[in-house]
């Protein structure tokens, strides 16, 4: 197999409310944490759970939705890449963070009872950049089946 795969995908609850920043460029960015969380009996038939924190970041009209829309403790589907970012802190370390980038979020559900917020499965994918055209096919030339 030739190349590599960068992919990532969640299922998890809002840790807090979605963090909105606009750069100075206009960009929208937000960023929450999810959890997920794994439950298992152990020798002792006593439920286990471990939970595992990820920090989501969103950009553009993806990061406007879920500012909009996601609250704390709201589930949602996440697709996305692993990114490692490094940065000095204010005494000269060195600090470093690995975050999930979003391309896609599907809201899968909320805990509160509000008729304001979007229907739940609505998906949201991140505009790809922009690919040379490819003409469409005629009606012509669609297959039978």
């Amino acid at each position: 197999m030739a190349g590599s795969l960068n992919k990532v995908m969640l299922i998890g609850n809002l840790g807090k409310d979605p963090e909105a920043r606009a750069l100075e460029s206009g960009t929208t960015l937000v960023r929450f944490p999810i959890a997920t969380s794994e439950t298992y009996k152990n020798k002792q038939g006593e439920k286990v759970t471990n939970t595992e924190w990820h920090n989501i970041v969103l950009w553009r009209g993806l990061a406007e939705v879920a500012e909009k829309y996601l609250k704390k403790g709201d589930q949602v589907y996440i697709e996305g890449r692993l990114k490692t970012r490094s940065w000095q802190d204010d005494s000269g370390q060195t600090k470093y963070a690995t975050e999930i980038q979003a391309d896609s979020m599907t809201m899968l559900g909320n805990k509160r009872d509000n008729d304001n917020v979007a229907d739940s499965g609505q998906s949201y994918q991140q505009p790809q950049s922009p690919s040379p055209s490819v003409p469409e096919a005629s009606p012509e030339d669609d297959l039978p089946f």
